[in-house]
């Protein structure tokens, strides 16, 4: 049996996962957890300097142009070589900001893939299976509109792999849109995802009630 609970944090670009990324992840210590954490990409990694590369376009090559397969190759190099010296049991958790199911719903539904098949189950074969990954116990999908999604890009500041505007992916006509319906169709899906809805009456609920949730979350489901 796994000694270390893995939690990953999912959802849109501009849903608030690095809130609660940090949030959970003061809340866990809190409680007296030991808890180690991964942020994806790893922008200064040699894979994941690659894909910083392809979202901001420098060089020429952009990460809309490149086939789904390959791009999603990129992500997951990245976290394979984040794991390469992984020991399970360091933590009793293992928080992590972005995982597999990001490289699967955002390969899935780029402009140049409309109308081909997804490869959301080539993308877990790869990682999971391929390389090895540890499927998360749970993986916390924040759920909010892609209205709401798109404003929080826009107030997103500077960024080593890109400076201070949007990446390709986040600049993309309707992209943000497709995300949020893979994502909840995954979660129909696969159960260790559960949906944290981040919204209320059209408004947004504060950082701390997401948290709350996810907690409550964590609780229902006995990671916590």
């Amino acid at each position: 049996m796994r000694k270390t609970k893995i939690i990953s944090i999912e959802g849109i670009d501009g849903s608030g996962k690095g809130s609660q990324f940090a949030l959970l992840y003061e809340a866990l210590l809190a409680r007296g957890y030991a808890v180690a954490k991964r942020d994806y990409p790893c922008y200064d990694s040699f894979f994941g300097a690659q894909v910083g590369r392809l979202l901001s376009g420098e060089g020429g090559v952009r990460a809309d142009a490149v086939d789904g397969k390959s791009m999603a190759l990129w992500f997951a190099l990245d976290r394979w070589e984040s794991f390469r010296g992984y020991c399970d049991g360091e933590a009793e958790f293992l928080l992590l900001n972005r995982f597999v199911l990001s490289n699967a719903v955002y390969q899935s539904i780029r402009d140049i893939d409309l109308g081909k098949p997804d490869i959301v189950d080539w993308v877990f074969e790869l990682e999971y299976n391929h390389f090895g990954l540890p499927r998360p116990d749970a993986t916390l999908l924040f759920d909010v509109s892609s209205d709401r999604a798109e404003e929080n890009i826009k107030k997103k500041g500077y960024r080593g792999y890109v400076g201070s505007g949007a990446d390709i992916y986040e600049r993309s006509s309707g992209i943000q849109e497709r995300a949020r319906v893979k994502y909840l169709e995954c979660a129909a899906r696969f159960p260790e995802i559960a949906v944290i809805p981040c919204m209320a009456g059209g408004a947004l609920l504060s950082p701390a009630q997401i948290c709350e949730r996810a907690l409550e979350e964590l609780e229902r489901r006995g990671i916590l």
